[in-house]
This record gives C-alpha cells, structure tokens and sequence, in this order.
C-alpha cells in the first residue's frame, strides 16, 4: 500500500517563499517519479513539478520555472517543494503523486495522490 502525506501548507503573503513536504511510503515497487500538482478552486488540477525516482531528473511547468524547486530527501520517501516568489495566482491545494508511468508532466501517468496541503497566497 502506498500512503502520501503533505505538509507545509499556509498563508504566506506575495513574494514569500514556502516549503512543502511530501512522505511516501513504498515497499513493493519503485515509482517512475514524484511530482507535485495543485488545484485551485473551479478549476482543473495542473502539473507543477516532478523529479524521478533517483532524483536525476526534473520537470517544472512554465507557469513556476525559475521560482520554484523540486527536491529529493536523502531518503528516497522524500520530496520538497521550495517555494519562492509567490504570487496571489499559486494558490491552490497542493498535491503530491507518484507516477508509474515515463511522462511525468502528464496526470493520467500517476498512480497515487495524496491529500493535499492549502497555499494560500495573498496580496
């Protein structure tokens, strides 16, 4: 069973920075990558940023590219979001996912989510 779990959500004010934390427990099978999605209210889940299993690897949407990064923890259970620069516009639940398939950008490619952690960026 796999279990994600998100933490380091908050209200921050523009131009702030953030760390969001991602879990996962894996013990039968090694994913293809862990990225981060979010979600704002009314509208669809949007790719965000994902590293490969070894870390080797990463893939940000144009929309953060230069603000934020996608990290890997010593321990392979483990995956940072450092957010900085943030805009009103990066609000949304933020969510972390492991992909089992080799396009990492696209949703349809991960197999497990989890619940999520609030962003909220004010003006």
């Amino acid at each position: 069973q796999v279990q994600l779990v998100e933490s380091g959500g908050g209200l921050v004010q523009a131009g702030d920075s953030l760390r969001l934390s991602c879990s996962a427990s894996v013990r039968t099978f090694s994913p293809y990558a862990m990225g981060w999605f979010r979600q704002a209210p009314g509208k669809e889940r949007e790719f965000v940023a994902a590293i490969s299993w070894s870390g080797g690897t990463t893939d940000y949407a144009d929309s953060v590219k230069g603000r934020f990064s996608i990290s890997r923890g010593n321990a392979k259970n483990t995956v940072y979001l450092q957010m900085n620069s943030v805009k009103p516009e990066d609000t949304a639940v933020y969510i972390c996912a492991l992909s089992l398939g080799p396009i990492p950008t696209m949703s349809n490619q991960y197999a497990y989510w989890g619940q999520g952690t609030q962003v909220t960026v004010s003006s």
